[in-house]
């Protein structure tokens, strides 16, 4: 079986293949259960849910799953997260050939991790042709097939990747991604790169840059940093700063960095730079060795 994702071509051999871990992986705060590939998805009944986090989605074909008493389908660019313990079944839709890849997981961390990347329940995600989960999953399924991994530790690792994947590519509902909303913000990005040194900036600034109001660029921003435009650009001044203080032989003086980094006076850069890293930029300094 061939199956095209973005630019990448995968290829299966029909035959299911499902991996197991069971050595030592408990103690992980994130640890894989299981992960594979499953041609032809038979159909399940759980009437007490799945014990681990459950990552189901297609590959060919489409699903349908019955869950507190609605339905929902699963077609190809499309997977859901089924937490632990939560009733559900699904089958092919139509009685037709449904194909899936899967991992489940757990950990003492697992739901907090989820949570931080906006994930608090079950949840149904898809995402564009061009996003790399399916390649990403596939790629992991391929790795580990190669790999002695009895401690867990490279599925961990690997588990942690892909479950960023969903939160930078996967849509809820109409709702665009992560990475849609770096897109549409990537031009005004580049621009405070090069000028965040200028005090004068303001959110109006900000927001025509990129011809749209300001209410709609916070929305923007909320959604892809969870902060809004100036709070971004807060940011986005102090860690310049630092980099400013790093250098080697850096002998520029408080006030030329605060001026530099777009501040006016020194003392408001003190007093934003302290609120932000909980001490002074010459405490920055001394703690890395770079007084002079």
């Amino acid at each position: 079986m061939e199956q095209q994702d973005g630019q990448r071509t995968i290829f299966f051999d029909g035959h299911m293949n499902r991996y197991m871990f069971t050595l030592g992986e408990y103690d992980l705060p994130l640890y894989m259960d299981s992960i594979g590939y499953n041609p032809d998805q038979e159909s399940i009944d759980r009437t007490k849910g799945y014990p681990n986090f459950h990552w189901l989605q297609t590959l060919e074909g489409e699903g349908e799953f019955l869950l507190n008493g609605r339905r929902y389908s699963l077609p190809p660019g499309s997977g859901s997260m089924l937490f632990p313990g939560v009733p559900h079944s699904y089958a092919a839709k139509g009685g037709k050939k449904w194909t899936t890849l899967y991992v489940t997981f757990g950990g003492a961390l697992a739901a907090s991790m989820l949570a931080s990347l906006g994930i608090r329940h079950t949840e149904w995600l898809h995402w564009n042709d061009d996003a790399p989960i399916t390649r990403q999953l596939v790629g992991m399924i391929e790795q580990i097939s190669k790999d002695d991994d009895r401690t867990g530790l490279n599925a961990s690792a690997a588990l942690y990747r892909f479950l960023t994947m969903i939160k930078i590519y996967g849509q809820k509902g109409g709702r665009s991604s992560v990475y849609q909303h770096l897109e549409k913000l990537d031009p005004l990005l580049h621009w405070l790169d090069e000028h965040y040194g200028d005090p004068e900036i303001g959110l109006s600034d900000m927001a025509q840059q990129l011809d749209i109001s300001p209410r709609y660029l916070n929305s923007l921003f909320r959604q892809a940093f969870g902060i809004t435009a100036y709070a971004y650009l807060i940011r986005l001044r102090i860690i310049k700063s630092k980099e400013m203080m790093s250098f080697g032989d850096n002998k520029q003086s408080i006030k030329d960095i605060a001026q530099l980094s777009g501040y006016r006076d020194s003392s408001h850069f003190i007093a934003a730079f302290g609120k932000a890293e909980g001490m002074t930029p010459e405490q920055f300094r001394k703690m890395h060795g770079l007084l002079i």
